[in-house]
């Protein structure tokens, strides 16, 4: 359990991607906003983080009305998205290095009937030492077995930080977003992989330089 408040260095992160996404989305009317959690754990049972998650899609209906909402969210705010993906305003959502925990099907494995419907992207770093990857495969293998528009991007020899390749990361993620909001196509790369069958489709490379060739 933990009362602490949110980590500092997360929501600069995160706001970094939140002013990308605002830039290359406002022309066509996307509006993104930062969800500021109330803490920094996940405390158990509470799931505080994905209920704030939930607030923050109950805020979008209040402010915009009947509109989709794509939740990214990075490490715990990740899990918080993914668990929320489930609210009726939600059609997609991206998790970035999730944190999550170790799955034990015989106890409490981690929901994924709530994606069912939405667009699910989930992107890691191989060489992440805080969140482990492997972890976040095999909740995509299981949300992949119920949601047939899931894929994973794997960012080879980067870190949780996902610095090393933070352009590619940011294309990908401009590219998802717009994607599964606005009536457009994704990119050649985003498509292959959410069509791909597992592990293809859950262990797709983000290739260097990816973006550079794609729309603005």
């Amino acid at each position: 359990m933990s009362a602490r408040g949110p980590s500092y260095l997360a929501t600069a992160a995160v706001r970094a991607l939140a002013r990308s996404l605002a830039r290359a989305g406002a022309p066509e009317g996307v509006a993104v906003h930062v969800v500021r959690y109330r803490g920094r754990g996940w405390n158990g049972t509470d799931a505080r983080l994905a209920a704030d998650a939930e607030w923050a899609a109950e805020e979008v209906g209040r402010r915009y009305g009947d509109v989709p909402v794509c939740f990214v969210g990075f490490g715990m705010g990740g899990r918080a998205a993914l668990h929320a993906a489930g609210h009726t305003a939600v059609n997609s959502v991206m998790a970035l290095a999730p944190w999550l925990p170790e799955d034990d099907m015989a106890l409490s494995p981690e929901p994924v009937k709530q994606l069912t419907g939405r667009q699910v992207l989930i992107v890691h770093g191989t060489n992440d030492a805080r969140n482990d990857p492997e972890l976040s495969y095999r909740l995509a293998e299981r949300a992949k077995k119920v949601n047939r528009d899931t894929c994973r991007f794997e960012v080879h020899s980067d870190g949780h930080s996902l610095r090393q390749h933070h352009s590619e990361v940011r294309a990908l993620a401009t590219d998802f977003v717009l994607g599964a909001l606005l009536p457009r196509s994704y990119s050649r790369p985003v498509a292959d992989a959410l069509a791909a069958p597992p592990p293809l489709g859950l262990r797709m490379p983000l290739a260097a330089g990816f973006g550079r060739s794609l729309r603005p």
